[in-house]
């Protein structure tokens, strides 16, 4: 079963451990330092930041790290993604790793995602849907979105989290689920 919790500071070292796997930094390209995993993650931890990291526990056990936010949170992100489409006013977009790469590639990160999508929509009545742009190299991140529902809807130009990648991103999308 997969449940969910917000990061606290006791997780930190469990975050630099993940980020530090090169399945994960490949993509993530992000400092594993105390002081760097405390600096990116602490605010959010400490409810500081209007996005939100969770945890994602598989029968209790860590399994990922999802993080959500609403775009109109960060305008920078939206004037990025302005020349390619209109971001709603109400959409979100999440980030997300599988920390262990034994769980990688078992359908799990696909579960994962499915997951993430319904504590969203539970927990942010307001949010109308869920836009997630992928560098088009990250093949096994897009295929798992789209596993889990979401359409591609457009190419933009983004700056890369990876400063060795291209700008070539695939953005996916999924609207909130009618009952």
């Amino acid at each position: 079963m997969m449940t969910w919790r917000h990061v606290t500071p006791r997780d930190f070292p469990l975050l630099a451990r993940w980020l530090a796997a090169p399945h994960v930094a490949r993509w993530w390209n992000h400092e594993t330092s105390a002081e760097a995993v405390e600096r990116d993650f602490g605010p959010s931890a400490r409810r500081e930041e209007p996005n939100e990291d969770l945890l994602a526990l598989l029968d209790g056990l860590p399994l990922g790290l999802v993080q959500r936010s609403f775009w109109h949170d960060y305008p920078e992100y939206v004037r990025e993604m302005a020349p390619t489409m209109t971001v709603p006013p109400r959409a979100m977009t999440i980030d997300y790793l599988i920390g262990d790469v034994a769980d990688v590639g078992r359908g799990i990160g696909t579960r994962m995602i499915r997951s993430a999508l319904e504590h969203l929509w539970a927990g942010h009545g307001d949010a109308e849907c869920v836009i997630v742009p992928v560098h088009a190299d990250n093949i096994a991140s897009w295929r798992m979105l789209e596993k889990a529902g979401l359409i591609r809807v457009a190419h933009a130009e983004l700056e890369p989290d990876n400063p060795i990648d291209d700008r070539r991103h695939h953005v996916y999308r999924v609207d909130r689920p009618t009952a």
